[in-house]
């Protein structure tokens, strides 16, 4: 069984209605070799600096998630993608400590698949920015503003995305359009969204 890692112990000492669900999932995660690390505020289990796994919680469920999760073999059929929008990424969710613990010896094993995933170098072809939606909004925006267009090309893929996914995501015209003109100035400052 691989370390605890003192840093992440506060994780699983707050007293949170996962406590003991985050101990269980720790003791299997760990018992798969893996290195314990925090990265994002919650454990991250890593294999030669690669994640591979992190616990985390939410107000209706705690739950892995392996960072490479769509190309795991999903034996149980027990693998979430958390949203519409994640490419890779998938979780297996839980309601109680004693649902980890009746499931420890499947979720052992999916742990080890997703080390193999990791070992084998397998990587997730992701979707190129191009293949996401262009709100028209957005486009008459570039159309008309040629410095935004030369701006938001120079930014790197991941921010180009995920303005084009934070603007597309509005149901209604009005609302895309205030998303936009909200962002242009950050576009124009070479900033993503969240910087």
């Amino acid at each position: 069984m691989a370390e605890t890692n003192p840093k992440v112990d506060w994780f699983f000492d707050k007293d949170t209605q996962w406590q003991q669900a985050y101990r269980k999932l720790r003791t299997i995660i760990l018992g798969c070799g893996l290195t314990e690390d925090l990265k994002w505020g919650v454990p991250c289990y890593t294999l030669d600096g690669q994640n591979v796994v992190l616990i985390h919680g939410f107000k209706e469920y705690c739950a892995m998630l392996f960072f490479k999760g769509v190309l795991m073999k999903d034996f149980n059929a027990i693998l979430v993608q958390q949203t519409a929008n994640v490419q890779a990424g998938r979780q297996i969710r839980f309601t109680s400590a004693a649902q980890v613990e009746e499931m420890k010896h499947v979720l052992k094993a999916y742990v080890e698949d997703a080390i193999a995933v990791e070992r084998s170098g397998q990587e997730v072809e992701f979707k190129k920015t191009e293949e996401f939606p262009m709100p028209l909004e957005f486009q008459v925006q570039l159309d008309e503003l040629p410095e935004l267009k030369t701006a938001f090309e120079a930014l790197t893929p991941g921010r180009q995305r995920g303005y084009l996914l934070h603007f597309s995501s509005a149901k209604q015209a009005k609302t895309r359009e205030s998303r936009v003109e909200k962002c242009i100035p950050k576009i124009m400052e070479g900033k993503g969204l969240d910087d």
